[in-house]
């Protein structure tokens, strides 16, 4: 990749060596940061993007279509990580906040987390026979490797993103940090559904059933694998050269370690209001997206009817919307502010996120199985992917703005804490999805195990319709409303700048 390559379309700061920016520009200066930084950071994506693919893609249609247990069950337990979560990844971010070593305080945790990670995944999709036999067993062996995977996916995912708010203070900047991020969370998500989509599901097992048959998810699951462990190592190798300079911003006293301390700071980011609306918004676009993240199998599947090599082209949509995002968001935060576009991109990914299979429910769609019908919905995707990445670059990129407006009110940075509620949501998308999801298709939808498409009954085809596309937007919608409560904009944030600059002064000892 060019170092002339920037995601607004100009070209960043050079010191004569080709490699961008100095290191002074790249260090959690106000000034650019350098392209090399950039990209090792955004590769770190790729790791989280596979771990979370596929268990949201296909995790509840191994269970219940494969492994037979209740859809209901599944769901359940993906409630119960939830309230995991809920104590995990804020302690994390606490901890990740104070930690204190030669290596910083995020490297650390970047340096442990994939192994452990990718054990889990592997073993998720793995349980032994006699587990199987058992609901009971299989749904706890559910629990507890979901559980593990999810707290040690935010072991890396909590510091690498609040690594990403530290490398600079400038407030576009931010917006283009975040969209390497997201870019690269695209690649491991393209390279995930490529690899299992047209190699393992559409050719080596194909003709045993391809999505339905349990051996091949051995070898999509050695895929994630590789995928996490090689993208999160180089991401932490790759920004080894940052650690200095973001022992600048460890400005938190080393006394306060105690349990209640993590706590207490915990409490004083829930009081900042800004926080509080991304959050909200949060919570209702995990609706949106959980649900069609989880039901995208049984829609491609059953659904459209499609074959293993049409779902795999469906990934082109991602690839146009992401990368017109990428190039876009910075572009958009100049012109309309952070705000406005954080609200138009939530109502834009609800409504083209729901767009083809409603247009099917009214009869305006192509036929189902036709590549005339893939094309349809790759022109649906590409708008709900581009709005898609907008938003999810510029509430990232919001929250490094809202930790600094907490600095200025506590004379601490507490960006872990700041973006474990990006983490923990992230996971309660693909939870809040799995719940909705197992329900919907055990009570409403009744979709039996061991279906076979082109073999559904209408009804049951109507119903889950219905759930993934007139029901599934309502929250994003919602969403979008709640996050005009967002007040941040670039003036404020000059404002709240300066005056940490000016109060960093004057702390300085006089020489």
């Amino acid at each position: 990749m060019s170092d002339k390559i920037h995601p607004d379309g100009a070209a960043p700061p050079s010191d004569g060596s080709g490699q961008g920016a100095t290191a002074a520009q790249s260090s959690g200066s106000s000034g650019a940061v350098a392209l090399r930084t950039k990209v090792y950071f955004g590769i770190g994506a790729g790791g989280e993007t596979a771990s979370m693919w596929i268990f949201n893609a296909l995790g509840l249609i191994f269970y219940q279509q494969i492994l037979g247990l209740p859809a209901g069950l599944a769901g359940t337990a993906l409630a119960l990580a939830i309230f995991a979560d809920a104590i995990t990844d804020p302690l994390i971010g606490a901890v990740s906040d104070r930690f204190r070593s030669r290596f910083g305080r995020r490297h650390p945790f970047l340096f442990t987390a994939p192994i452990p990670l990718a054990i889990c995944v592997f073993l998720i999709f793995h349980p032994p026979q006699f587990i199987v036999e058992s609901h009971t067993l299989l749904f706890s062996w559910l629990c507890v490797f979901t559980i593990l995977q999810r707290t040690f996916q935010t072991f890396y995912v909590v510091p690498h993103l609040a690594m990403g708010a530290e490398l600079s203070t400038d407030y576009l900047e931010r917006t283009r940090v975040m969209a390497f991020n997201n870019l690269f969370g695209l690649y491991g998500n393209m390279i995930m559904q490529v690899l299992a989509w047209f190699v393992v599901f559409g050719f080596i097992f194909a003709d045993q059933g391809g999505q339905l048959y349990r051996p091949a998810y051995t070898w999509v699951a050695l895929s994630a694998c590789a995928i996490i462990l090689i993208s999160i190592f180089a991401c932490a190798f790759g920004t080894r050269d940052q650690i200095e300079h973001l022992k600048r911003n460890e400005n938190i006293p080393l006394g306060k370690t105690s349990l209640r301390a993590f706590y207490v700071d915990i409490w004083s980011v829930l009081q900042n209001r800004n926080y509080l609306y991304l959050l909200l918004g949060l919570f209702f676009l995990s609706l949106t997206a959980g649900t069609h993240e989880t039901l995208s199998i049984y829609m491609g599947t059953f659904f459209w009817e499609l074959t293993p090599y049409q779902i795999g082209f469906l990934v082109i949509y991602s690839i146009i919307g992401a990368h017109a995002g990428f190039f876009f968001s910075a572009r958009l935060h100049d012109r309309f502010d952070k705000r406005w576009t954080i609200f138009v991109s939530a109502i834009g990914l609800s409504v083209f996120w729901s767009m083809a299979v409603n247009l099917s429910l009214l009869g305006l769609a192509p036929e189902r199985g036709s590549w005339s019908l893939v094309v349809f919905i790759i022109a649906m995707g590409c708008f709900s992917s581009f709005f898609g990445t907008v938003l999810n670059i510029s509430v990232m990129s919001a929250l490094a703005d809202i930790a600094d407006e907490h600095e200025l009110n506590t004379g601490m940075r507490l960006e872990g804490i700041f973006y474990s509620a990006r983490a923990f949501f992230a996971k309660a998308m693909n939870a809040i999805g799995h719940i909705v999801a197992g329900f919907a298709l055990q009570y409403y939808v009744m979709m039996p195990p061991q279906s076979v498409p082109s073999e559904v009954p209408v009804d049951i085809l109507f119903r889950l319709g219905i759930v993934d596309g007139p029901f599934a937007m309502i929250g994003g919608i919602i969403a979008g409303f709640v996050y005009l409560g967002y007040r941040i904009d670039r003036s404020t944030l000059s404002s709240i700048q300066t005056t940490l600059s000016e109060r960093s002064l004057k702390q300085q000892p006089e020489s």
